[in-house]
């Protein structure tokens, strides 16, 4: 079994283009064609397409679009998911109303990210990512997740994805609205899923699991929903082992042509919501 790991155009390691698309259809178009043109690029079908958080959001999105060339699709911490009809989307619609909140909501939909306060920042700025950095990732496991070198190869990395030139960070306020609510959620299109699906979630994800739990309720294909626990959203830190076996779970009918009578039993410390 091999594997890839993209990075979009604009975002990571990839070249940083001027961002040009004007609205929340173009660009989600310009991701899944991007997508597209990779796949035909490489040859690429019925493969299993693993996105996490935004990249869970595109990934679903493309899946919808090109359903024929993916065989299962596993979304972690997918953002997006939800509707207005999350009770957290009450909540947000209050604290907008508030004056703090309608200045960080004229501060979204004015494009300003926080990636242009790291490059603000100049010297300082590295000092502040590896403050985040330690406090966002790891935060919930048990023990130590990184050693010190991978922790400082981590900083290094978030630091000059930030502060490079902005691209594809401008492309947030037209997908969501402020509070990460997607414009077009993936809900409102469960029911024309063709892809099976695995969601995974860690326990503190602040992504809510369950509008994923009200999509499979739409669903026409067969969906499963997985908590690691002692995780958040970057799960794959949190708790490695966790999501390794999640994902090794996910992917079981196609690891093993003759499963045997744990096939569909979940490994032990997971859950399924």
């Amino acid at each position: 079994m091999s594997f890839m790991i993209v990075s979009y155009p604009r975002w990571g390691g990839s070249s940083r283009p001027d961002f040009t698309c004007k609205s929340t259809e173009e660009t989600e178009t310009w991701f899944i064609d991007s997508f597209e043109e990779w796949r035909k690029a490489k040859n690429l079908s019925n493969f299993i397409l693993l996105g996490h958080s935004f990249g869970g959001y595109v990934a679903a999105k493309y899946a919808l679009k090109h359903p024929e060339h993916v065989q299962h699709l596993i979304l972690v911490g997918p953002a997006g998911v939800s509707s207005d009809s999350d009770p957290k989307y009450e909540t947000l619609t209050r604290f907008k109303a508030t004056w703090k909140g309608a200045i960080l909501n004229h501060l979204w939909e004015s494009n300003f990210t926080p990636m242009k306060v790291v490059r603000g920042l100049g010297p300082w700025g590295p000092n502040i990512v590896r403050r985040y950095t330690s406090a966002r990732f790891g935060a919930y496991a048990t023990g130590d997740t990184l050693t010190e070198d991978e922790s400082r190869l981590l900083t290094d990395y978030v630091y000059h994805t930030l502060a490079a030139k902005g691209s594809g960070e401008l492309c947030l306020k037209y997908i969501f609205s402020f509070g990460a609510f997607a414009r077009t959620p993936l809900l409102n299109s469960a029911s024309e899923w063709k892809v099976p699906t695995t969601f995974i979630y860690g326990f503190q994800d602040w992504m809510n699991y369950e509008g994923a739990m009200e999509a499979r309720k739409q669903m026409k294909v067969p969906c499963e929903i997985i908590r690691v626990p002692q995780a958040g959203h970057f799960v794959f830190i949190d708790n490695s082992n966790g999501f390794h076996s999640a994902v090794l779970h996910a992917c079981r009918k196609f690891l093993s042509p003759e499963p045997d009578s744990d096939f569909d039993s979940l490994p032990e410390g997971l859950t399924s919501a």
